[in-house]
């Protein structure tokens, strides 16, 4: 668990395209529903979805709010939202306010018919796309990003179009104006597009929607989360095995199994897959500047991502697993047992534990019914904090020596107020690992990290944080250490594979453009 002010990714995208006769006999709609819920932790604020019958191209029906998927998606509003396809999208605010206007999938008119679009991550050059869009005369109503790359869809490509609209060549446009970051679902008529930007910056999968036995797909994962199956190559057919009802696609693979739906493979850097009732193809792999790394955010596996999510190949659990294990090399501890923060951060506690020897022991017991509160009835109640959401289980740990691994530490005050908790509460040491590097820099590629001067790590020093938070001693993971559990799973064919560790080193995978 990051601490307060935590890490919030930007948001996560959904689509679904029936396969076969339409109209379908599927129930769109509460797939997606369903797919959004799965995606709940990477967007909080608002949800929305958008569908289309496929046969008009100037007719969707689509729904916006503020709030939680299943509060926005009552009964009553998934009667009225009916289609042979459609995208989803939930979503925190980086780049534009939390307010309803902001809200996704975006949907605007242009001559070929209504395109819509919803998106993961922030363009970096974001402020000179706008001013490139305003000088064509064209008006913007919100302040997100996401409204710049719709609208930049809807310019024609340079060399024209002769046989209606080429999404492929106006979404190659779109990739030569902002390299990153960005992952995409785009639906005009019958059609939708899965794309991600050439450096990978964020993560986007495919899946089928099982009709009857389970099916093979091209990663299957073995015991330790690696894959055992060969990785499809990008060769532009179309797949469209009976085999199953449908086709999803969505920022991770944890919200397949609950539609029923199966993980099929990633979406490349820089691919454009379009996905259709006949099946899917690989319209092209748009090449990275200068032949550069990819970059998929390092966070996503520390912190974002679901346990349960596959990635590059592997199951997200046992990075951080391996994460812990990496930890208890370098950052051994003299204590009587490891624990953690419930708990994002378990599975490196977890690998901590196997790899130094030391017993896994609960210490805190996390009420899961305390929300986001914005409103709190009194100061007293503010000032529990921590009190509210963990009760210490002091049986386990009674004048024992702890050692608590946590994921990470953005601004310190919650690790302070639970190693505070823990020694109160009878812990005789209190021993912080932290299963990631420190994050020194903000990130403007979709997470709302703090501003420089906000992150404690560029306040003090490794043991003036440590002694302010009470804690016996405070190690995190080497910038080596991450990247070599990160990698050291990647089961896959992919060349020039990177990993975008910006917020904890300044080298950003572009270059910044205000």
């Amino acid at each position: 668990m990051a601490d307060s002010g935590e890490l919030r990714d930007a948001c996560g995208v959904f689509g679904c395209v029936a396969k076969g006769a339409w109209p379908t006999h599927l129930d769109v709609t509460n797939l997606i529903c369903m797919g959004l819920v799965g995606l709940q932790h990477r967007g909080q604020e608002s949800a929305g979805i958008v569908m289309c019958s496929g046969k008009d191209a100037y007719k969707f029906s689509s729904h916006r709010a503020m709030g939680l998927v299943n509060t926005v998606f009552t009964d009553s509003v998934l009667s009225q939202l009916k289609g042979n396809l459609g995208i989803g999208h939930t979503r925190y605010s980086t780049a534009g306010v939390s307010d309803v206007l902001n809200c996704q999938p975006f949907v605007v008119e242009t001559i070929h018919g209504l395109i819509a679009l919803a998106h993961n991550g922030e363009l970096v050059n974001g402020q000179l796309l706008k001013q490139k869009i305003l000088r064509h005369g064209v008006g913007l109503t919100t302040g997100s990003d996401s409204e710049l790359i719709i609208q930049l869809l809807a310019l024609p490509p340079p060399d024209g179009e002769v046989d209606g609209p080429d999404w492929t060549a106006r979404i190659k446009q779109l990739m030569s104006c902002t390299w990153t970051s960005y992952s995409l679902v785009i639906m005009h008529k019958d059609v939708i597009y899965a794309v991600r930007d050439p450096f990978g910056n964020r993560p986007l999968c495919l899946g089928k929607l099982v009709s009857h036995e389970p099916i093979q797909t091209h990663n299957v994962l073995g015991v330790d989360g690696h894959r055992t199956g060969s990785y499809e190559s990008c060769n532009g057919h179309v797949n469209s095995s009976d085999s199953c009802d449908g086709w999803v696609v969505s920022s991770e693979s944890c919200s397949f199994h609950a539609i029923g739906a199966e993980y099929y493979r990633e979406i490349l850097p820089g691919e454009i897959v379009r996905i259709t009732q006949e099946g899917i193809k690989s319209m092209c792999v748009v090449p990275r500047p200068g032949d550069q790394p990819s970059a998929l955010c390092i966070f996503e596996y520390v912190y974002f991502a679901r346990p349960d999510t596959i990635m590059e190949g592997q199951q997200v659990y046992c990075v951080r697993s391996r994460c812990g294990k990496q930890l208890a090399l370098e950052a051994p501890a003299d204590a009587d047992l490891v624990s953690t923060i419930p708990e994002s951060a378990t599975p490196a506690a977890l690998g901590y534990s196997t790899q130094s020897g030391l017993p896994y022991v609960e210490v805190l017991c996390k009420n899961r019914y305390i929300g986001r509160t914005f409103i709190q009835p009194s100061t007293r109640l503010r000032k529990l904090g921590v009190a509210k959401k963990f009760g210490a289980l002091s049986a386990n740990f009674l004048g024992k020596r702890i050692v608590l691994v946590d994921d990470s530490i953005v601004r310190g005050n919650t690790i302070a107020r639970i190693v505070k908790l823990l020694k109160g509460a009878g812990a005789k040491e209190v021993h912080v690992r932290i299963a990631s590097p420190p994050l020194k820099h903000p990130c403007y590629m979709g997470i709302n990290i703090p501003t420089k001067e906000e992150l404690i790590a560029n306040k003090m020093s490794i043991d003036e944080l440590a002694k302010q938070m009470d804690a016996d001693s405070l190690v995190y993971l080497s910038v080596d250490g991450l990247v070599a559990a990160v990698r050291s799973g990647i089961k896959s064919n992919l060349q020039n594979t990177g990993h975008c560790t910006a917020c904890l080193t300044g080298h950003y995978p572009v270059d910044l453009v205000w």
